[in-house]
């Protein structure tokens, strides 16, 4: 199967639309509720569970916006800065409801100077990484692409889609050496092994396809790995297996903890 992808196939679309979307198609996020729980998953389906939004993960898309997409867009979806307090000369501090009421009339997600200097080294990180620029050099940010998979509308958004290359995931991180452990626990290679299958039922590519992380502190160290088609194709039948129970849950309208029964603890 060729490795080379047709630009012609992935959407481009924004993020509200695409968790529109979201209501009517499998993605990797919720499959991935569903294989750690699927009483989870429901619950998040039907608006029960709201999704958790944290500022680490406000610093997250706004570094992919800059590293993927550039300044002008950055600025474009981000207020840098804050209030002056006109007394002290001083900005006003993010906790304050000055600072707060300043915040909710701009009218789109704002970064504090601090949260800046970060996501600005994080950029600075990957432009150090030859190879990294390589990847990015050539493609499509946050493409977008639907087609039915396992028997189930489905929908991918790829940090990085380069034509020749394959598929980038970009990922920040607490610290590099530890990136693999990170990547088995919160299963970033099954994320990737869905969005590589999708793919390939809309274009008929199987592409290549890499973990692209760097540090959120000094150094910033920034690091590059191809996953292995074996690990993928091992990650990619676990989906399928996962994607036949979400099926067989909805036509029973029983979605379990998966704790129901009792397990055999052995191990120190």
């Amino acid at each position: 199967m060729s490795t080379k992808l047709s630009p012609d196939v992935i959407l481009r679309e924004s993020e509200q639309e695409y968790r529109r979307s979201a209501q009517k198609h499998l993605t990797s996020h919720q499959l991935a509720d569903f294989r750690k729980c699927p009483l989870l998953y429901w619950q998040k389906k039907e608006g029960l569970v709201p999704d958790e939004d944290r500022p680490a993960y406000l610093i997250g898309r706004a570094a992919h916006m800059l590293i993927l997409e550039g300044r002008e867009r950055f600025d474009a979806e981000y207020t840098v800065g804050g209030p002056i307090n006109a007394r002290t000369g001083k900005p006003y501090g993010a906790n304050t409801q000055a600072y707060a009421d300043w915040a909710a009339a701009q009218g789109k997600p704002v970064i504090t100077d601090e949260q800046l200097a970060v996501i600005v080294n994080l950029a600075t990180g990957v432009r150090s990484h030859r190879l990294a620029l390589d990847l990015l050099s050539k493609g499509v940010a946050e493409g977008v692409g639907r087609a039915e998979y396992c028997g189930k509308p489905c929908q991918i958004r790829v940090d990085w889609v380069n034509p020749d290359a394959g598929l980038v995931d970009l990922k920040t991180c607490d610290d590099l050496t530890w990136f693999e452990a990170d990547a088995r626990r919160y299963g970033y290679v099954h994320q990737m092994a869905f969005y590589q299958a999708v793919l390939a039922v809309i274009c008929g590519v199987k592409a290549p396809v890499y973990f692209l992380a760097v540090e959120k502190k000094e150094p910033f160290r920034c690091g590059l790995w191809q996953v292995s088609e074996q690990t993928l194709g091992y990650a990619a039948r676990e989906n399928e297996a996962a994607i036949a129970r979400l099926k067989q849950c909805a036509a029973e309208g029983a979605f379990p903890t998966g704790y129901e029964e009792c397990r055999v603890f052995d191990s120190i």
